[in-house]
């Protein structure tokens, strides 16, 4: 079975920074590994992503960025990731634990592909159900 990954702005943003940091050498581990996994993004991580170009332009994280996204699945909103976002934020409010939109939006990605959130953002921990990795914590290093 192919383990997917759903990869956030923070880690993805930290591989543009820093091409041999924790979260570069995570992913390059991965891929060399002898074991199916698929390396994704949402469509929303790229927006963000391209926001934060636009508003700071930076000629080599746009270089880095473009080395990285080539190695992704951009993955596209459906109308099954509409139903898990509602359940969701609905959930999370209703126990007074709301997250963002955007945030909300990528967790119900990651629900919906039975993928494993790979963010810093400790605030995916309080998504039900939601498989969470942090590829920038060094007890994790391959």
């Amino acid at each position: 079975m192919t383990k997917v990954y759903l990869l956030d702005t923070n880690i993805i943003s930290h591989m543009m920074r820093e091409t041999t940091g924790l979260a570069a050498r995570r992913f390059a581990a991965i891929a060399r590994a002898n074991v199916p996994a698929k390396m994704t993004t949402s469509v929303i991580v790229r927006c963000e992503l391209e926001f934060g170009l636009v508003r700071r332009p930076n000629q080599r994280l746009k270089a880095a960025y473009e080395k990285i996204v080539p190695l992704l699945d951009v993955m596209p909103l459906t109308d099954q990731i509409a139903e898990y976002y509602a359940r969701l934020r609905t959930q999370l409010e209703a126990v007074g634990t709301p997250i963002g939109p955007n945030d909300a939006l990528i967790a119900a990605h990651a629900l919906a592909l039975d993928a494993t959130l790979v963010s810093a953002d400790a605030e995916f921990l309080r998504v039900p159900g939601l498989h969470v990795e942090n590829w920038l914590d060094a007890k994790i290093e391959a």
